[in-house]
């Protein structure tokens, strides 16, 4: 049995399909289960114990190639991607994803069942004129992990539990050691991660409240704050710590997505937007206090009872815009909000 799983993108859309790989490997232990992934969010399958391949689609770097100079490299490089998706006739190809472009993979991929969401989802772009057997679809107001795992029941594989099994290395764990001794942070203390930066505008929530945040966090819990962050956002955070009175940790940029798990392994708590390492948090097993304007967490929000969710009850959120002159929905929710949220999980985890 091959089995090829289509989910490209992004960081937290793969992490909600995780569930689905684990629930696969456990209804064929035998099988050889493939993941189609772009190179952003390639660290959350790569190693994964229930995987036996990845394939990996640099498309977006490809496509820019093919408009420079580099343009002959990059037709090789796709050879090479085609011939390696093609080299398996699959018995099973799932798209997960419901994109054109997922839907171009399955549609280029060797299989004799091409499976996936059937026209009626929101965003699917025509994916389903690509499957050989389509699932009737479902509401978008259904979480994105939930959808995934329902349509796996359909076909008749059991997914009745929710596994994320993230493949972090014990060299990933002593990373972080390694990092918490040059910053001297004191790992047998209480340790608050705070992830303030998101791709969207409307995501964004204001960094000074980030900055009096994090002192009052500090002040009232006695907790080290560590912020985290990829390298385009060192810029905005340390413009939120040159706000703070209190001193605290920059770890931005200095993690993989691996090893980033593995620091929120050892997390108390992570505060966040609504972006990729909020699901990331999620799966590491850590309590999230999730900050929302703009977007769904009932669709897309950390999954599970054990999280706190913030937001605005304003008439025009969720909007799932990009833009907004006012951003009234972030802009509307205070420090002290999103101070009781992380007391409650602070307190919650306090009585045990």
């Amino acid at each position: 049995m091959n089995i090829l799983i289509v989910k490209m993108s992004a960081i937290g859309d793969v992490i909600h399909t995780l569930p689905a790989l684990n629930a696969m490997r456990k209804h064929y232990p035998h099988a050889r289960i493939t993941w189609l992934v772009e190179e952003a969010a390639l660290d959350i399958v790569e190693g994964h114990a229930a995987l036996d391949r990845v394939i990996l689609s640099k498309r977006k770097k490809w496509i820019k190639e093919l408009f420079s100079w580099k343009y002959r490299q990059s037709l090789k490089k796709l050879r090479n991607f085609l011939k390696e998706l093609r080299d398996t006739e699959y018995d099973m190809i799932i798209d997960f994803h419901g994109l054109l472009k997922s839907g171009a993979m399955v549609m280029l991929a060797r299989g004799k069942r091409k499976i996936g969401f059937d026209r009626g989802m929101d965003h699917a772009e025509y994916s389903h004129l690509f499957y050989n057997e389509r699932i009737k679809p479902i509401s978008m107001e259904v979480h994105a992990l939930r959808r995934g795992l329902i349509l796996l029941e359909v076909i008749g594989i059991k997914a009745d539990r929710v596994e994320y099994n993230l493949p972090v290395l014990e060299s990933d764990r002593l990373e972080i050691i390694r990092l918490f001794d040059e910053k001297k942070v004191d790992s047998k203390k209480k340790i608050i991660c705070i992830n303030p930066q998101a791709t969207w505008e409307t995501k964004l929530w204001s960094k000074k409240k980030f900055a009096a945040l994090s002192d009052k966090i500090i002040n009232d819990f006695h907790a080290q704050v560590i912020f985290t962050g990829g390298d385009s956002d060192r810029g905005d955070v340390s413009e939120i710590i040159s706000m703070m009175q209190k001193p605290c940790f920059n770890f931005t940029g200095l993690t993989t997505l691996k090893t980033l798990a593995a620091l929120y392994e050892k997390a108390d708590i992570l505060v966040t937007t609504d972006t990729g390492p909020m699901h990331l948090g999620v799966a590491a097993g850590t309590k999230v206090v999730s900050i929302f304007g703009a977007t769904a967490p009932w669709r897309t929000g950390p999954y599970g009872d054990l999280h706190e969710i913030v937001r605005s009850e304003i008439s025009c959120s969720p909007c799932f815009k990009r833009e907004c002159k006012t951003k009234e929905c972030m802009e509307s929710i205070s420090v002290d909000h999103v101070l009781k949220a992380v007391e409650k999980l602070w307190n919650r985890q306090e009585t045990g």
